[in-house]
């Protein structure tokens, strides 16, 4: 059992209105401690893209949660994520938290980073969100009722968001999780194709699932005019990291919270029940 801090954190929380962020800025304020917004539309501005907003969103902070946008694995991150933890730690930040991705290459350069930083670290390495069904990328497909993908018979532990906020407040809150690499996913191994099928069972409407070639599936990114940089992100997702080297379970939710992780049918549900599916 973990013991709480006693003294609460000033805790900088980058990507604060994101699918992960947002939830831990959210139960950070709920258990009282101090927390700020690092975005675009912060007070003070955090850019990514803006060396300049990094001092002034870090000044007066403890910790940092660390979420990289749009992703770990896009080129000139990791020169990013090593010139902000330069960065913090002159600042005086005691702790960040990294969420990283499972099996990116990218990802864990940036997580080396930040555990020879000299500071307190925990690491985050989670599956692909669930939450990507309601609050990304797939949430138009679904209300349209055909979600093509590029994704076949590779099985993929989904993660729920919330169990990530979870243990990224445990982490800031708690002791004994400083120096501690969590792998978070779901309980159950699913491919797209089932996801789509729990989220069809949960709304109790009909949806299609269609898979595509990696090239059909960015020549349907073209015609919708996504950004370049987007399309590129998309294809490394589907291609290096669904290759077959995630399909395991991890236990990270249980040793970092003491409890299951979430299941996938159980997020369905729960946003159904929200109403997000609803056209």
């Amino acid at each position: 059992m973990k013991t709480k801090k006693n003294i609460p954190s000033n805790v900088l929380v980058l990507g604060g209105t994101g699918k992960t962020g947002s939830r831990v800025a959210a139960k950070l304020k709920a258990a009282g401690w101090p927390v700020r917004i690092g975005s675009r539309s912060g007070s003070p501005a955090f850019d990514w893209e803006d060396a300049t907003t990094w001092g002034p969103a870090l000044a007066g902070m403890d910790a940092v949660y660390l979420s990289y946008q749009p992703d770990l694995a896009v080129p000139g991150a990791l020169k990013t994520v090593q010139a902000f933890t330069k960065v913090a730690v002159e600042k005086g930040i005691r702790h960040i938290v990294l969420l990283s991705g499972r099996g990116e290459k990218e990802a864990q350069a940036a997580e080396d980073v930040v555990m020879n930083a000299g500071i307190d670290w925990t690491i985050l390495r989670a599956a692909w969100f669930s939450q990507n069904f309601s609050e990304g990328y797939l949430l138009d497909p679904i209300l349209a009722g055909h979600v093509a993908l590029p994704a076949g018979n590779v099985v993929e532990p989904f993660v729920d968001a919330d169990d990530i906020a979870d243990v990224a407040v445990a982490a800031f809150t708690e002791e004994g999780h400083a120096g501690q690499l969590y792998e978070l996913t779901g309980p159950r191994l699913m491919t797209f194709a089932e996801a789509v099928a729990d989220v069809a069972r949960a709304t109790g409407k009909p949806l299609i699932y269609q898979q595509l070639t990696m090239e059909e599936y960015k020549g349907m990114m073209l015609e919708y005019q996504v950004p370049e940089d987007m399309i590129w992100l998309i294809s490394y997702l589907f291609t290096e990291v669904l290759d077959g080297r995630n399909t395991y379970l991890a236990d990270g939710v249980q040793r970092a919270l003491g409890r299951a992780p979430k299941d996938f049918s159980t997020y369905a549900e729960t946003a159904a029940g929200a109403g997000v599916w609803n056209a």
